[in-house]
């Protein structure tokens, strides 16, 4: 849309009777380009300008998606990758403060740092498979996307985020970083998560997978870095303090036990990675991508056509942008 404006018109009032008599339009068209961003996700809610409606949020969710769907593998791996070294940031801060109290039986001191991670995943727009159980999966359930698209993000993305953390575990094993103390902490990390059952593993990764989703869909319904800031360190402090597991973090933690000669690649990965992980995507799906869904009543609010159930089941193609005038 061409949008030229005069000096006056910018410092026009907006008066709503104005508007309804078709006045000032110049500073209508200012307010609708202000109000919107590149995409057309909105930048200030429709009832009330600083709160979004769900609709509104669901509109700013579908736009990040459609920028991670557009980026490339090569990318988007190596966002993942970033995500992943990162998240050795949370290990290292967690290890070393619970080092520190050793009598905290409750490690409530020892996870005060443990947003740390994600506050750089977050800020920095980082990949997070835990993140993408929800942003992409709106572009599918719309069937703006195919499901063949989004596990392919997901594999990548999943991939780069445990390269990373183990790349991390091994940096931590293999050199002087932790001090006795910390190294301890960080071991019995990995060894507690071992004595749980499968099925405790997996239903706690389904809380956790909900937070981590539930905090993306916060996110979106925030305006500033410091709102953002808030809401990741609170929900992820949840995390740890009521023992909970996260894939990527818990992959760091599994596999600096697996470099300490505490177990087997194959036992990390089948009785601890593979639960958690499975957890926390039905976590993130169901309890917060599909039920925030099914609470949308606009479905007007994307540009891309629908694509065919046959292409949403076996394709790699979007739906096609629809063609928009300026």
């Amino acid at each position: 849309m061409s949008l030229i404006l005069a000096p006056d018109d910018l410092h026009a009032p907006l008066d709503e009777e104005g508007l309804k008599n078709g006045h000032n339009g110049a500073g209508e068209e200012l307010r609708e380009v202000i109000d919107k961003s590149r995409d057309g996700a909105p930048a200030t809610g429709k009832a009330v300008s600083d709160l979004f409606s769900t609709d509104e949020i669901f509109h700013r969710v579908l736009a990040t998606a459609e920028d991670e769907f557009s980026r490339s593998a090569r990318l988007l791996f190596l966002s993942g990758l970033a995500a992943g070294l990162s998240i050795g940031l949370t290990f290292l801060t967690r290890a070393v403060l619970t080092g520190l109290m050793p009598e905290d039986t409750t490690h409530l001191f020892g996870n005060l740092l443990y947003p740390i991670g994600f506050v750089f995943i977050v800020l920095g727009r980082y990949q997070l498979f835990t993140e993408n159980t929800l942003t992409p999966v709106t572009l599918v359930v719309t069937r703006r996307a195919s499901l063949p698209h989004l596990l392919k993000v997901w594999g990548v993305v999943f991939t780069a985020n445990v390269l990373g953390a183990a790349c991390v575990a091994f940096l931590f094993s293999r050199t002087s970083v932790f001090g006795p103390e910390s190294a301890a902490a960080a071991y019995a990390f990995g060894e507690h998560a071992l004595t749980l059952a499968w099925g405790a593993l997996f239903f706690k990764g389904v809380i956790a997978g909900w937070l981590v989703a539930g905090m993306v869909w916060l996110i979106h319904a925030a305006r500033d870095t410091i709102g953002r800031f808030v809401i990741v360190y609170f929900i992820m402090f949840i995390v740890p303090s009521t023992d909970l597991f996260h894939c990527v973090i818990g992959a760091c933690e599994i596999f600096y036990y697996v470099f300490e000669g505490g177990t087997t690649v194959g036992t990390a990965l089948g009785s601890f990675l593979a639960p958690v992980t499975l957890g926390n995507t039905v976590g993130g799906v169901i309890l917060v991508a599909l039920l925030n869904y099914a609470q949308t009543s606009d479905d007007r609010f994307w540009d891309r056509e629908m694509i065919s159930w046959r292409e949403w089941f076996l394709g790699q193609d979007d739906g096609k942008r629809v063609a928009t005038q300026d």
